[in-house]
């Protein structure tokens, strides 16, 4: 079967079924937009909260006193742990530099000595900032001879990744219904073109056409639609882009700025409903068909 006329079956489809054809195609725009959102709203949430995470930081404060070596030592230690990317000294002349910068207030001028401990300041590589894992070290940290206490904001972690996955696992189920509601309104849209067709259909099948030669133009007629429903959200995306990007400061527009790649998914997603809607229909039909 050529290609030629499969497509213009597919065409003709539209013709017959002008308003059906229009309203899927706005559906899957709708649904497109949506799902854009979604997405936009979850990468840049996923961005603020890995912000967040890289803040997250330990401090070892270390007994005392420790002689050169030692602390050489024990700095080589805990730098050996694993999910521990690098590891600052802080002094206890440092610490009182940190602690008057941080409030106001010289130490040395309330005390007559430096109560501060010296410390290590420890950075955690990416994937080991989460509660689980940072308890983790917490755990090696306090076990290492040389280290009394050891200090991060468990309380925070804890909190993200409880708000991360809730909000995924919410983001995931609202597109999952934004989806299969695009796929049924097209689904249901080539089913009215398949029974508009259904005698033509019979009489082929009664002829010998092939499985495929009754299937190709209506699989093509829902992704035709698709595609089209993909550029019309894609276009709306670009435009409401452009727009937003003048309206908000340097900033804020970057915030909200999507490459190319991005619109691009878009027109793939809308082709991709398409297909799969315009597939349950083919299916179901063939089915009906050959059983009666």
């Amino acid at each position: 079967m050529s290609l030629s006329y499969a497509l213009k079956e597919s065409i003709s489809g539209f013709q017959r079924a002008k308003l059906s054809t229009f309203i899927s195609i706005i559906t899957i725009s709708i649904a497109l937009l949506l799902l854009g959102i979604f997405v936009i709203v979850t990468l840049h949430t996923s961005r603020l909260i890995e912000s967040l995470r890289s803040k997250v930081e330990m401090e070892a404060f270390l007994e005392e006193p420790l002689g050169r070596r030692e602390l050489a030592d024990l700095e080589k230690r805990v730098a050996a742990i694993e999910g521990i990317e690098r590891v600052e000294f802080i002094s206890k002349e440092r610490a009182a530099q940190i602690f008057k910068q941080e409030f106001g207030e010289d130490i040395s001028a309330v005390l007559d000595f430096n109560p501060l401990p010296p410390s290590f300041k420890i950075y955690l590589k990416n994937g080991y900032q989460t509660a689980d894992r940072a308890e983790q070290i917490y755990t090696q940290l306090t076990a290492t001879r040389g280290i009394h206490t050891v200090k991060y904001w468990k309380e925070l972690l804890e909190t993200l990744d409880r708000r991360t996955s809730t909000f995924y696992d919410v983001t995931l189920g609202l597109g999952i219904v934004i989806g299969l509601s695009a796929i049924f309104l097209v689904s249901n849209t080539i089913r009215l073109a398949i029974y508009a067709k259904r005698k033509l259909i019979r009489t082929m099948e009664l002829v010998g056409a092939t499985a495929a030669f009754i299937r190709l133009p209506f699989l093509l007629e829902g992704i035709i639609q698709g595609f089209f429903g993909g550029c019309f959200a894609s276009g709306i995306f670009y435009l409401l882009m452009e727009y937003s990007s003048r309206l908000l400061s340097r900033e804020f527009s970057e915030f909200i700025h999507m490459d190319t790649i991005f619109y691009l998914f878009v027109i793939a997603g809308g082709t991709v409903l398409g297909l799969i809607g315009s597939c349950i229909s083919v299916i179901r039909f063939i089915r009906f068909s050959e059983a009666t």
